[in-house]
């Protein structure tokens, strides 16, 4: 069983905690990140991208001249694909880009990416972050301490105050334990996980 130190707000280590093998010490597989990575952008997609077919296009109602007899190529509309401001050939139209992967895929792309940056040293646990009042100050102060750059806070329940203290901030995202997910924990270099949501993790993921 792994073990990490616990740290508090001013960078001293006050404590140790176990890390459970299965969760934070799992073979890192790439083929897993990549796949739930890739689900999880096109989820987030809009999909709003629309174009206008022939049929779509206003006016055009008009044959532009007569069938035969002119020496030009015969034309039933101006709003054919071929002619300026004419429709879109196979353009894109509304749709959802979503679609789902196992659980248990899921679940193991978590816990290689947990995996991941317990290997890298890209962990860091700390007690807890008491903060009595809303302050960007404070908080920035915290964060230039352990020199994060861009760093994804996990907390273990609502804190508003923690909330609104780091959302100014740039490349600070504060999550709950329940939304943890690999493209946030990837797509940041350091991940801070409070004390008490290490167990809340790793009783969601073994569940």
């Amino acid at each position: 069983m792994a073990v990490a130190d616990v740290f508090d707000i001013e960078k001293k280590k006050v404590a140790q905690i176990d890390l459970n093998d299965t969760v934070f010490g799992a073979e890192v597989n790439d083929a897993v990140i990549y796949d739930v990575i890739k689900m999880q952008l096109a989820s987030r997609r809009s999909g709003t991208a629309s174009t206008k077919t022939r049929s779509d296009v206003r006016g055009g109602g008009k044959k532009p001249w007569r069938q035969k007899g002119t020496g030009r190529a015969r034309a039933g509309t101006s709003r054919s694909p071929i002619w300026r401001s004419g429709g879109t050939v196979f353009g894109p139209h509304p749709r959802d880009y979503s679609y789902n992967i196992p659980k248990k895929v899921r679940r193991k792309a978590i816990i290689c990416a947990l995996s991941m940056k317990l290997k890298e040293n890209k962990m860091v646990i700390l007690k807890d972050f008491p903060m009595d009042k809303i302050s960007t100050h404070i908080f920035k102060g915290v964060v230039d301490l352990f020199s994060f750059k861009k760093a994804l806070f996990v907390i273990d329940e609502n804190n508003e105050v923690l909330l609104k203290s780091s959302r100014n901030i740039k490349n600070v995202k504060m999550i709950r334990s329940e939304g943890i997910n690999v493209y946030d924990i990837l797509n940041h270099e350091h991940l801070i996980l409070l004390e008490p949501s290490v167990k809340k993790i790793e009783g969601a993921l073994l569940a």
